[in-house]
């Protein structure tokens, strides 16, 4: 038996990821943000859905660039912070303790601390309701090397800690149970 519940946003989980933005770093910034995926590999591109009330939405949409930072164990309590927090208000990275470095190609700066950090441009925004998405190409991946397998130049996706967002709460990522195609592959 299922109860019938009103429509609403129960994909989870989701990454919980910080997003930096700011184009100089008097304005640098960032935010928590859930919404976020994958939309297509080639070219690569990604999304955010901001609030336009939001302190950053404004800094984004005038530099139409932004990074996405993977977050970890270590880093749960900023990243919740972040996002409970106005950049209006408050210096996020003094708070934090998070650390801004000058992004590669985009203006906005990337998350020292973050094991991946996305680089990404705005191509187009479109308004939802709630939320705009910015609807961006990958322009630069950036990893931590000491997470990178030398031998098969995998990305240690376990021993990178990261964490993801449920319905309200952090968690950690568990065990692995299988890869991309492991239930048809022929023993």
């Amino acid at each position: 038996m299922k109860q019938t519940w009103k429509p609403g946003t129960l994909i989870y989980p989701l990454p919980a990821v910080l997003v930096s933005c700011g184009n100089c770093p008097d304005n640098y910034n960032m935010l928590t943000v859930a919404w976020t995926g994958t939309i297509c590999t080639d070219p690569a591109m990604c999304y955010i859905s901001v609030r336009p009330s939001r302190h950053s939405y404004s800094l984004i949409k005038e530099s139409m660039e932004f990074t996405i930072n993977l977050t970890t164990e270590k880093m749960a309590k900023a990243t919740d912070w972040a996002g409970v927090r106005s950049g209006t208000e408050y210096n996020k990275w003094q708070q934090t303790g998070l650390t801004p470095v000058k992004g590669q190609k985009v203006s906005s700066p990337y998350i020292d601390e973050s094991p991946v950090n996305i680089e990404c441009r705005v191509r187009q925004i479109i308004s939802l309701g709630s939320h705009d998405m910015f609807i961006a190409e990958v322009v630069n991946v950036l990893a931590d090397q000491s997470l990178i397998n030398p031998e098969t130049g995998a990305f240690n996706m376990q021993k990178a800690g990261l964490i993801a967002y449920s319905h309200g709460a952090y968690y950690s990522l568990g065990e692995q149970i299988g890869r991309f195609g492991w239930s048809v592959k022929k023993k």
